[in-house]
C-alpha cells in the first residue's frame, strides 16, 4: 500500500495513507500550518524545533478527533489542555495512530556537549520499517528500515557521524531532515559525501515536496 511522504521545513514530515494523515515533529522552524489536518501527531522530544505548543494547539482545536503521541516531558506540557487525547510513550511501546503502526525506539537525545544534561528523545518506526524518524539521536532500531529520515545537520553532529549512522541502519534510502541550519552552499558537500559513503540512496526533498513510498 502506497504511503505519501511530504517534507515540511526542518524536522517535520507528513505521512498520508488511506485518507489519513500522520505528522511528525512540527516545530518552530516548520510552517505555521505544519500540523493542521493531521489525524495524529508524533513528537520526538521537547526542543522547540520539534515541539511547538502553539502549532499543536491550533491543530488539535481544528480537529477534535486529532491525537498526540509523545514522551512524558512533552505530554506534561500539553496534556491538560486536551484530556484523553495526548498519549505518553517510551522505548519499546507499540501503538496505532491514524492507521499507521508505530514502534518506539530510543531514550536519550544525542550529546550536544558534556556540560549540557541530556534530555529524553524517542524515534518512531512506522509500518514495520517503511519509515524511521529518530528525532535528535542516532538510534539504530532493531528492525530493517526502508526509508530513514536522516538528521543531516545539527549542533550535536558531524558529517562523519551522519555517514556512519546511514551505514549502521542500512536503509534502502535516506531523506534529509533536520536541515534548517544547512545552507544551500553547503548542501552539495553533504549530498556528495553522504551519497558516496553512506551505502544507501541519499535523497532530499524541498519543503512542500512529496514522494510515494
Amino acid at each position: 500500500m502506497t504511503t505519501k511522504l511530504t517534507k515540511k521545513s526542518h524536522a517535520c514530515v507528513r505521512l498520508e495513507k488511506d485518507g489519513r494523515t500522520l505528522v511528525l515533529d512540527p516545530g518552530m522552524f516548520s510552517e505555521d500550518d505544519a500540523a493542521l489536518g493531521a489525524d495524529a501527531i508524533l513528537i520526538t522530544h521537547e526542543h522547540p524545533d520539534h515541539f511547538d505548543e502553539e502549532r499543536l494547539r491550533v491543530a488539535m482545536e481544528a480537529d477534535p478527533a486529532a491525537e498526540i503521541w509523545t514522551l512524558r516531558s512533552v505530554a506534561e506540557k500539553i496534556s491538560a489542555a486536551f484530556p484523553g487525547r495526548v498519549h505518553t510513550v517510551g522505548h519499546g511501546d507499540t501503538f496505532t495512530a491514524a492507521g499507521f503502526d508505530v514502534q518506539v525506539h530510543g531514550e536519550l537525545h544525542a550529546v550536544i556537549h558534556p556540560d549540557i544534561p541530556r534530555i529524553t528523545n524517542v524515534g518512531y518506526l512506522i509500518d514495520g520499517g517503511r519509515v524511521f524518524h529518530p528525532g535528535d539521536a542516532l538510534t539504530v532500531p532493531d528492525h530493517a528500515v526502508e526509508t530513514l529520515m536522516l538528521p543531516v545537520m545539527a549542533p550535536w553532529s558531524k558529517i562523519s557521524e551522519v555517514i556512519d549512522y546511514v551505514r549502521e541502519v542500512k536503509p534502502q534510502r535516506a531523506y534529509d531532515v533536520h536541515d534548517a541550519l544547512l545552507t544551500d552552499l553547503a548542501r552539495p558537500i553533504y549530498d556528495n559525501q553522504i551519497g558516496a559513503l553512506g551505502g544507501a540512496e541519499h535523497l532530499r526533498l524541498a519543503p512542500g515536496e512529496s514522494t510515494s513510498l
